[in-house]
């Protein structure tokens, strides 16, 4: 099935939407929010599932026309997001782009950040940054949601607390972190709040996009009209989301509605493009020494969708437009 939260209040309200994506239905008789929704997954899961029959078969009451404007991302506050960086072609990239070698325990320990939560954008916002001197890039990533999850759980049954799958926009300010990196403390300041797709997945709709551990389709991301790449995400994924979720819950449990991201999809085969514009510019400087495509500024655009085998977009579209923040301006969470 396909779940979205249509704008109201700070945590939406739960609808139920068509595989096509061209009708929904509200979902408040058996959850009023996604969170509450997953907050009771085992008794909620069926019943959502009935109705999306339902909405299927032209039987549901009150069907309307889905309109992914008015969406939030799926959970539009979040308990918790960790945000992983799975794909070390692009993890190699970034990190030769400020002078730093790669690790041999990447290749077994994967890296994981903790992201903004509590103010997560919807798929349509704006992206509010303060300057363009802070090198703003989009990431286009795939993106999970658990059940509760025990601590200690194993990679190889993690997959069985995934509830939902979705794409996500990790904006980053590249030009912030090398310094937040030379603390040693991790990401803060260069990781603003991300957004993700107007609908989530459970992972059976998903059918052969999904192989019970990652998605395997590729990520089309379009720059100010003008696609920058569409790596396949199940290619060169060193870590799987089971191996991903139980690296999270290594020593700590994982409340219902915990988000876990893939981090950038990158594949080496540079004929398939990118996923960030840090990429890009890493090449550039490969090939000819220097940095030749700018990091995005007020006004550009960014689009980020996953399409199945016969083209159709499986969660809506991230798409979105750099602006100058104005603290006057009224908050970026508003109710449609």
């Amino acid at each position: 099935m396909k779940l979205a939260s249509y704008k109201s209040g700070r945590d939406g309200q739960l609808y139920v939407v068509s595989k096509d994506l061209t009708k929904a239905v509200s979902a408040q008789d058996i959850a009023p929010t996604m969170q509450a929704a997953l907050d009771d997954w085992e008794n909620a899961a069926p019943k959502l599932a009935a109705l999306y029959e339902a909405l299927e078969n032209g039987s549901a009451a009150n069907i309307k026309l889905f309109d992914e404007t008015k969406c939030e991302s799926p959970l539009p506050r979040a308990y918790q997001v960790a945000d992983g960086s799975a794909y070390l072609n692009h993890v190699e990239l970034v990190r030769k782009a400020r002078g730093a070698e790669m690790p041999e325990s990447f290749l077994t320990d994967p890296l994981m950040y903790q992201g903004v939560s509590d103010t997560i954008l919807a798929p349509h916002d704006d992206i509010p940054v303060i300057s363009e001197d802070y090198g703003i890039d989009f990431e286009g990533e795939v993106a999970i949601i658990t059940t509760d999850v025990p601590m200690g759980v194993s990679a190889e049954d993690a997959p069985d607390y995934i509830a939902l799958v979705m794409i996500m926009n990790d904006v980053s300010l590249r030009n912030l972190i090398p310094n937040e990196l030379a603390k040693g403390f991790g990401f803060f300041n260069s990781k603003p709040p991300s957004a993700f797709s107007p609908v989530a997945v459970t992972p059976k709709a998903l059918g052969s996009a999904w192989d019970g551990r990652k998605l395997t389709v590729p990520l089309i991301s379009t720059l100010n009209g003008v696609q920058c790449g569409a790596p396949n995400c199940g290619t060169e994924m060193q870590f799987d989301f089971g191996q991903l979720i139980a690296h999270a819950a290594k020593t700590r449990p994982l409340a219902a509605g915990a988000i876990i991201g893939s981090g950038t999809i990158s594949n080496s085969d540079r004929s398939v493009g990118y996923s960030c514009l840090a990429e890009i510019r890493m090449i550039e400087k490969i090939d000819s020494g220097e940095f030749k495509t700018p990091f995005m500024k007020f006004g550009d655009t960014i689009k980020i969708e996953a399409k199945d085998a016969n083209g159709a977009s499986i969660f809506g579209t991230i798409d979105q437009k750099i602006v100058q923040y104005n603290a006057a301006a009224k908050p970026v969470k508003k109710s449609a």
